[in-house]
């Protein structure tokens, strides 16, 4: 990270995020469970906060599985994004989510292959964020992750393009 400001002159949130990877080379989303009824589905990759001491790979493994209830164990790290991506939340969101605190992501992302079976993927966490999932080609994710990550979400899917279907 490099100290830079988001919106509203709020610090960036930091994070990390799971490119998840079948043998296939399709991606894993899931359909986000918080959105209002008169919205469009949202879809994203499994991705969270960094908690303080935690390492950006320590975050994305425990948020794997806080997210889809798949173990460390069922994965292989394949590569991660050696910069810090960055995305701003839209204006009608800054101070109603993360209690305020934040304008927006700064994202370290990994690529992890799946060594699981479906019947691993368990979405019916503790704390559920998703109500589906499904894997999907790289372009069908870009198509339905909401618009103000779209860039994020391209660059990360094009750094990882050579483990992708």
């Amino acid at each position: 990270m490099d100290g830079r400001m988001g919106p509203g002159g709020l610090p960036y949130r930091p994070c990390a995020g799971v490119v998840l990877i079948d043998e296939r080379g399709m991606v894993f989303a899931g359909r986000r469970i918080d959105r209002n009824a008169d919205q469009p589905p949202a879809w994203q990759m499994p991705q969270g906060g960094i908690d303080p001491g935690e390492t950006p790979r320590q975050a994305a493994l425990r948020e794997l599985t806080e997210e889809t209830g798949i173990d460390a164990t069922l994965v292989e790290v394949l590569d991660e994004t050696p910069d810090w991506f960055f995305y701003d939340l839209p204006p009608e969101m800054v101070g109603r989510i993360w209690k305020g605190r934040f304008g927006g992501q700064c994202q370290k992302w990994l690529a992890l292959r799946f060594l699981g079976t479906d019947d691993d993927i368990r979405i019916d966490t503790a704390h559920p964020e998703f109500d589906r999932w499904q894997w999907m080609r790289a372009e069908d994710v870009l198509d339905s992750i909401v618009p103000f990550k779209r860039a994020v979400y391209a660059e990360v899917l094009g750094a990882f393009r050579p483990h992708l279907a």
